[in-house]
């Protein structure tokens, strides 16, 4: 066995084990392209244009082959806890201003806010449904059953 041989597999395990340690298909196609350059590494101990082309090519067609597979299985999101507020109606806890943040309180929790419609206000108690999560702050609009400001 060869050095470039051995580079090759060292190559392929690696990429096996970062694939092992995610969850996403990242690195399995790079990890058959290093076995198709291992196998002409043992063909062709000197070729290693060739070597690399396979590696480049293999990886290549892999991912063209299974990237939408892998896309429907590892693309879904998945709903956390914190998920279960979307939709719900929530008190504001500290006026929510024009362009700014404000406190809702959903689900007995307290959460930083921000009004969908920029221009909207919001004053304490008012009851504001959540229409999404983004990052760590609720994004609230009307709730048609509350007196518009």
């Amino acid at each position: 066995m060869t050095g470039i041989t051995i580079f090759w597999i060292v190559l392929m395990v690696i990429f096996i084990i970062i694939e092992l340690n995610t969850i996403n298909l990242y690195t399995v196609w790079f990890a058959l392209g290093a076995c198709a350059a291992a196998i002409l590494s043992v063909q062709m101990p000197e070729g290693y244009l060739v070597q690399t082309a396979a590696f480049v090519i293999v990886s290549g067609i892999a991912v063209m082959l299974t990237r939408p597979f892998a896309r429907k299985v590892t693309g879904k999101s998945v709903p956390t806890n914190a998920d279960r507020v979307v939709g719900e109606e929530a008190v504001v806890t500290e006026k929510i201003g024009e362009s700014a943040l404000g406190q809702v309180k959903v689900l007995g929790h307290i959460w930083t806010a921000k009004a969908k419609d920029a221009n909207t206000v919001y004053d304490v108690g008012d009851i504001v449904i959540v229409e999404e999560i983004q990052g760590v702050k609720l994004i609230v609009k009307d709730n048609d059953n509350r007196p518009v400001h």
